[in-house]
């Protein structure tokens, strides 16, 4: 569902005087993928903070040690990262999203197997506002769109696609007449359990804390030449957009959410979606989608009032 085009000049308390500060404008959505009824994203924002998560999907027939499910998983883990962030506002993106880690295992309440290695997890795509510059975190594979003084680049974490990589060589090597395709994905989803939170394998947030110090940081000006202007923070379900459907290149992709908004986004995958239903992702036809897009104006700037709205 499409959330309401929200304005506002963000930072630390005591507020800064109107006009010393970037604006940081958001518009978001987030849809379930066609058919289903739990949408296994959200996307929220806390303040100064901003975020998307996106969580793994369970295959039929697997058992998870855990009596909760990923749409369980990814709105406390977010209601958890904006209480982490707002509690130590100094502290970085990386040890706010530990502790929200760590508060969400007692959220279990002692019900789960939070060893078990299919227990509920998530991709991580944050991005604060902190006056002259934002911080970022990218943790699994939920990337970042980034548009800086017109130089557009892409903040992706790439060990999730490395590692599949290496599975589909590995589950290549099986015998063809000896192994059925129920059986080959089977064993590929095992394999790939085994490597989730693992040295030479991938992160993911879930029940250790620690995969939060191996997210992707960073931090950016929001003012000079080099100045972020756009950001969007998107769910692999939009980002498909880019990746598997090629609709445009990342600029591209930028300019569309700017001009029909993140929903805008949306549907174009999902037209992409029903055109192509041979396109497979991960055994997956179509999938829960969401999009983050913020606007930064430079202090100074015109912005709107309430005698002249915009939007």
């Amino acid at each position: 569902m499409g959330a309401p085009d929200r304005r506002y000049p963000t930072g630390s308390q005591p507020a800064r005087p109107i006009g010393t500060a970037p604006l940081m404008r958001v518009r978001s959505a987030s849809d379930p993928a066609p058919g289903q009824l739990v949408n296994e994203d959200v996307v929220f924002g806390f303040g100064p903070l901003v975020g998307v998560l996106d969580g793994a999907t369970v295959p039929e027939g697997f058992d998870t040690g855990c009596v909760h499910g990923p749409a369980w998983y990814v709105r406390h883990l977010a209601a958890r990262i904006g209480l982490a962030v707002a509690a130590r506002p100094a502290a970085t993106l990386m040890s706010s999203l530990a502790a929200a880690i760590l508060a969400v295992r007692a959220d279990h309440g002692g019900e789960c197997d939070l060893d078990h290695p299919g227990t509920p997890s998530s991709t991580v795509c944050l991005l604060r506002e902190g006056g002259d510059q934002v911080d970022y975190l990218v943790l699994c594979d939920s990337p970042l769109v980034l548009d800086t003084g017109g130089q557009v680049s892409v903040v992706a974490d790439e060990r999730l696609d490395a590692a599949m990589a290496d599975l589909r060589r590995i589950v290549a090597q099986l015998p063809a007449s000896d192994v059925d395709p129920r059986t080959r994905f089977r064993q590929s989803v095992i394999v790939q359990r085994q490597r989730m939170n693992r040295t030479h394998g991938y992160w993911a947030a879930a029940s250790d804390p620690d995969a939060a110090y191996h997210a992707v940081t960073g931090t950016l000006p929001l003012r000079g030449p080099g100045a972020l202007r756009r950001a969007a923070l998107l769910s692999d379900g939009a980002s498909c957009a880019v990746e598997e459907f090629g609709l445009f290149d990342w600029a591209g992709l930028l300019d569309v959410t700017a001009a029909e908004g993140p929903e805008g986004l949306i549907g174009r995958v999902r037209t992409a979606e029903r055109d192509h239903p041979e396109r497979l992702r991960r055994h997956k036809r179509s999938d829960d989608a969401s999009v983050v897009f913020c606007e930064f104006d430079p202090p100074g700037e015109d912005r709107p009032t309430k005698e002249s709205p915009v939007g």
